[in-house]
């Protein structure tokens, strides 16, 4: 399956910032797109399928976005193709992309479910589809000049291990180890996605218990998905100062889980991605 683009852009008007947000049909996403929007950035709205993101623009639009700023882009994070394309056709599009938000996301299930790729899912769309996607954009973010990628994490990062050994977790599945697992390898991941050199900052975020689609892994009651995007697109606008590879609660540098500031565990991290990636 290709990616499929809304519509040939147009370059951005008056040099204004071109913005990818993945996961952006709905949630914390569809909220982001819709921040950086009235920022006046051009947004390039990922969603899974054509029909989500189209649906997703209509909304954009009745909520104030002008439609010449937004495009849209569908592709499947459960399949690494679809993330190849996606990378291509933006960078074809867009030689110079300001702003990566890693938002996509889906909740583990209750059985452990494998990817025709053979990876388990939560794993690959929460942090393998991301990771690809940074590496293969970056020679774009580079030629922005000061661009930025924020990853959308959790707080549950805190409270996951990786299983080097069996990363899809098939001998012994839980869902919720599985999610957290996720995000721990997108927390420690995200300084890896802007290298020494590159002029690619990088930060992770919580964004705070929301209403959204992955609540009921929480089992709580979730403040709207506007707060937390407003948390995310806080740490997009180049007026606020971030710290490359930190980990963010809301505006501000929190501790990540230990685990994510070893060098050690990083490097076998990468090495685990790039492996999976491309087999």
């Amino acid at each position: 399956m290709s990616a499929v683009l809304s519509a040939l852009p147009q370059p951005p008007a008056g040099g204004a910032p071109v913005a990818l947000v993945t996961g952006a049909s709905s949630g914390i996403g569809w909220e982001t797109a819709r921040l950086l929007a009235a920022h006046g950035a051009t947004v390039i709205v990922h969603a899974r399928t054509a029909d989500e993101g189209e649906r997703a623009l209509d909304r954009l639009v009745d909520a104030g976005a002008s439609r010449d700023q937004l495009v849209m882009l569908a592709a499947d994070f459960t399949r690494f193709a679809d993330v190849a394309v996606l990378a291509g056709t933006v960078t074809t599009a867009f030689p110079a992309l300001d702003l990566l938000v890693n938002n996509a996301a889906v909740m583990a299930p209750e059985r452990c479910t494998l990817t025709e790729d053979g990876h388990e899912i939560s794993l690959q769309v929460n942090f393998l589809a991301a990771h690809l996607l940074a590496k293969l954009l970056r020679a774009p973010l580079s030629a922005a000049g000061g661009a930025r990628i924020v990853n959308v994490s959790s707080s549950l990062h805190r409270t996951a291990s990786m299983n080097w050994n069996d990363p899809n977790r098939v001998k012994k599945y839980s869902r919720v180890a599985a999610y957290a697992q996720s995000q721990l390898a997108l927390t420690m991941g995200t300084r890896e996605m802007a290298p020494e050199g590159s002029g690619i900052t990088a930060v992770s975020v919580n964004p705070g218990l929301c209403d959204t689609a992955l609540l009921p892994l929480y089992g709580r009651v979730g403040a709207p998905a506007a707060e937390g995007a407003a948390a995310v697109v806080k740490l997009c606008l180049p007026d606020f100062r971030l710290t490359n590879g930190a980990y963010y609660d809301g505006g501000d540098i929190a501790p990540a889980a230990l685990v994510a500031t070893e060098e050690r565990s990083l490097r076998r991290l990468v090495k685990l991605a790039d492996r999976l990636v491309s087999r």
